[in-house]
């Protein structure tokens, strides 16, 4: 069997122990070194991985160990000198959590230095490893539903949490066609003081180029699904075609209607344990063969991520936002400086105990 690849994951909180785990559990690699400002929980996370070199600075560390895959799932405020270390460390692959950045300035200043390396690199979208998730995928691609005119998506979770995710999997669904537009409305700034800052409640609509529409909500204003007990699972993403629809739950299952098939439906849920391993394998497919791109990869990241900052703008500046964005801006100081200082109305008993209202 060809030499492992080394890895050095950076941040061994929930997020960063799974990563590690699942990359430890795969034979193409070998965890070297972890990262954390935590001794105490640095410690724990290496006498469970194999006693790794450890480290309280990731720059540092890289330089010292050269991996060949850098992971960090660090706070979104730091992603730009994450990459540098990663970079400048000589990974041949970067993978770090959602959202790709929090603003587009910082996003072209990211993407420039990822193309101009020339390094592989994927962004955390892993619910699409679900069962359900590429169930209604399959029932769309299929042809089952028809000609596709709408995708959407809701989340109960504030926007730089879950607005990634549901636009990712929602492009996935229309096979990744360009936006052409956005708007969108925004309410409430109780967690733009967040470590995810996000207004409480997002919603806008996006034209896709090829003439699907795209309906998204994120927060406080976004509808309960009651069918679904988990509060962090109860997002709904889907599609409507011309002969029927399919839609996905994360903690909840599928369920579909079409022409062909009547009504159908399917167990599923968010699980770790099922859904990191075909994400941390894919990338050993990727670096073994440069032409299986992964399934997460940053350019289709990158996408998501200009939508969902497209809607930011709208949201301060009222109006239609043309894509693909043609300059950088702080997407988080307009929100900051612009959003109206007035309480979120919440959809729900259990978002107002969520948003502390």
């Amino acid at each position: 069997m060809s030499t492992p690849y080394t890895v050095l994951v950076v941040g061994m909180g929930k997020r960063g122990m799974h990563h590690a785990v699942c990359f430890n559990a795969n034979p193409r690699f070998k965890v070297v070194g972890l990262c954390d400002i935590d001794p105490a929980r640095l410690a724990a996370a290496a006498a469970k991985l194999g006693d790794p070199a450890t480290g309280s600075d990731a720059a540092a560390l890289a330089r010292s160990l050269k991996p060949d895959v850098f992971c960090f799932t660090t706070l979104p405020n730091l992603r730009m000198p994450m990459i540098r270390a990663g970079i400048e460390s000589g990974a041949k692959l970067l993978a770090f959590e959602k959202p790709v950045a929090l603003t587009s300035a910082e996003l072209f200043a990211i993407r420039e230095l990822i193309r101009g390396a020339g390094v592989k690199a994927v962004v955390s979208h892993q619910h699409r490893y679900g069962v359900h998730y590429r169930k209604v995928r399959d029932l769309v691609a299929g042809g089952a539903l028809g000609r596709v005119h709408t995708v959407y998506g809701s989340a109960t979770g504030w926007m730089t949490h879950m607005l990634s995710h549901l636009i990712d999997y929602t492009c996935w669904f229309n096979d990744y066609a360009p936006a052409a537009w956005v708007m969108a409305q925004a309410a409430g700034r109780r967690k733009l003081a967040d470590n995810h800052p996000s207004p409480d409640y997002i919603a806008g609509f996006v034209q896709f180029a090829n003439g699907v529409r795209g309906i998204y909500e994120c927060g406080a204003g976004a509808p309960d699904q009651p069918e679904v007990a988990k509060w962090w699972g109860k997002n709904r993403l889907g599609a409507q075609g011309t002969e029927g629809f399919a839609e996905v739950l994360t903690n909840g299952g599928w369920r579909a209607v079409t022409a062909g098939g009547g009504a159908q439906s399917g167990e599923g849920a968010m699980n770790y344990d099922l859904d990191m391993p075909p994400y941390i394998q894919e990338m050993a497919d990727w670096l073994d063969d440069g032409s299986k791109a992964h399934s997460c990869q940053f350019e289709r990241a990158c996408q998501g991520a200009e939508i969902m900052l497209a809607m930011q703008r709208s949201a301060v500046d009222g109006g239609q936002v043309a894509l693909p964005l043609a300059t950088g801006m702080d997407e988080q100081a307009l929100l900051r400086d612009r959003l109206e200082d007035r309480p979120v109305v919440p959809s729900c008993e259990a978002n107002r105990k969520e948003f502390g209202l």
